[in-house]
């Protein structure tokens, strides 16, 4: 970057006084700042984006290792798996007599009921305490809004003559 010390600046404002003016030197002062601060919000801009991309990079990275350790762990459980069953179903085959075997395969006697849906309104809200309690102790069940509240309660007019 451009190095500025005190006495460089000092030269520098001692000509654009010259040059500019003192009656024009704060407004060309006010609107080089501003010039120089959207400079600067634009290339913290730019390095942003740049951290945010470098950053994309990396994470893309980290997910395609995460994914390929998670697939080898998956390889290596699913051919453990495979092997114990294998093992289970030699040893359990040879263990069982000849006439026991078909006993096993054999259907349940009873077959399992099917699920049925309760069919119950799920949609709607519905409060624990049940309506008779609610009516027979008083409770409100209905909201009202405070003006109807006082028209409801309201003592009836009477007209005077």
């Amino acid at each position: 970057m451009i190095d500025f010390g005190f006495d460089k600046i000092a030269l520098i404002g001692a000509v654009a006084l010259i040059v500019i003016g003192p009656e024009k030197l704060p407004r060309v002062a006010r609107t080089v700042g501003h010039l120089i601060g959207k400079a600067q919000r634009y290339v913290a801009d730019v390095k942003a984006e740049v951290n945010r991309s470098i950053e994309l990079d990396e994470l893309r990275k980290m997910k395609s290792t995460v994914e390929e350790a998670a697939r080898n762990v998956e390889q290596t459980v699913s051919s453990e798996i495979s092997q114990t069953s294998a093992e289970f179903e030699r040893s359990w085959g040879t263990d069982l007599p000849h006439d026991a075997a078909p006993a096993l395969a054999a259907p349940l006697a009873t077959p399992v009921p099917e699920y049925r849906h309760p069919q119950k309104k799920w949609r709607l809200k519905r409060g624990a305490t049940p309506q008779w309690y609610k009516q027979r102790n008083g409770i409100r069940t209905k909201a009202q809004s405070g003006a109807a509240r006082v028209a409801r309660f309201r003592p009836p007019r009477t007209h005077t003559p």
